[in-house]
């Protein structure tokens, strides 16, 4: 937390810690942060981006049967590089203001709902394919759309999930223009899950990959395995039950560790946080009760940093300064804080 070493420093910030913790100010969450597996640790944004190079990944075309007797034999596509990370997903997202289609494939005899300016990615040539558009809809109407989940590891822990959100970051340049959404493997996806109330701070997203980037028992199936040397057999897993529409390769800039050379992945950090978005109204009138030389650094610089103030991330992945004096349980079901060395002991 901080660089010292200091008993009665160390003790200070235990005590003014735990006040904090006993107002119901600290809790714990995720942080998506770029990883490197061989390091078994997160980089800062600025590293992550020191060693990008062109590298070959798998795209694939994955289906999601929609529920509902209404919706009937349809499925939503959604196009993917990380095959590793359906195993966790909770949503699919799709833009509010885009126009899907609904077509009809002659050869599968499914359909199907994309943005049409996906078709050449379902299709080499969609000029020459069998298929036949059948309807359109709205990003916004596909809202609360049902679907039957990919893998079953979380169906039931998080059985009100596994639905269509909207979200303003899906692109229609890239891919089928409906995104699959796994929160602990990617910002966009935390933020847009968050957003619609399918994970919290006191529900977190399933995070089945531990510190060397290996499936967790949480997804049996892949127990133990490093989740690029997984992607093989997922994809193969995928097409034996009919929900691989296309596969394919992708060479494209990806972001590799610059101390192991290794391909870095997005990954959810755990972090604890201090609130401070509640005290911000109380910060802000304090302010306006202070006089600040010259007067636009109240005004402008300093009040526009604490309105757009998030909770501090008050926790560091380091052996070194004041240990956070926190002691939890493995499940983090029980969560004991101190404030001195007295109650230490």
């Amino acid at each position: 937390m901080l660089e010292t070493m200091d008993p009665a420093f160390m003790e200070s910030v235990w005590w003014v810690f735990k006040q904090l913790f006993e107002k119901g100010k600290v809790y714990r969450s995720y942080q998506i942060m770029p990883y490197s597996t061989a390091l078994c640790a997160p980089l800062s944004n600025f590293e992550a981006q020191q060693n990008y190079r062109n590298t070959q990944d798998p795209a694939v075309v994955v289906s999601f049967p929609l529920l509902g007797p209404e919706i009937g034999d349809t499925s939503l596509l959604i196009w993917t590089t990380t095959p590793w990370t359906p195993p966790s997903n909770l949503a699919r997202a799709a833009h509010p203001d885009f126009k899907y289609i609904k077509i009809r494939d002659e050869e599968s005899n499914h359909s199907y709902i994309l943005l049409e300016s996906g078709l050449p990615v379902l299709y080499k040539n969609p000029a020459k394919a069998k298929f036949r558009k059948v309807g359109k809809v709205l990003g916004k109407a596909m809202l609360g759309w049902k679907y039957k989940p990919l893998f079953p590891y979380f169906s039931q822990e998080y059985e009100d999930c596994f639905r269509v959100i909207n979200a303003l970051f899906v692109a229609a340049e890239d891919g089928v223009g409906l995104v699959h959404c796994a929160p602990a493997f990617g910002l966009e996806d935390y933020e847009a899950a968050t957003e619609a109330g399918i994970i919290s701070a006191k529900r977190l997203p399933p995070n089945p990959v531990d510190e060397k980037g290996c499936f967790t028992s949480d997804v049996s199936d892949y127990f133990g395995q490093h989740v690029k040397v997984a992607e093989k057999a997922i994809v193969k897993d995928l097409k034996k039950t009919g929900r691989l529409v296309v596969d394919s390769q992708i060479t494209h800039a990806v972001g590799f560790c610059w101390r192991s050379d290794t391909s870095l992945i997005k990954k959810a950090v755990s972090a604890w946080f201090i609130k401070v978005s509640d005290s911000i109204p109380q910060m802000l009138e304090i302010i306006e009760e202070t006089n600040w030389v010259p007067s636009f650094v109240k005004e402008k610089r300093f009040a526009n940093w604490i309105s757009s103030a998030r909770d501090w991330n008050v926790s560091r992945n380091r052996y070194w300064g004041t240990p956070i004096p926190l002691w939890v349980s493995d499940d983090y079901e029980e969560v004991v804080c101190v404030g001195s060395i007295e109650e230490l002991r």
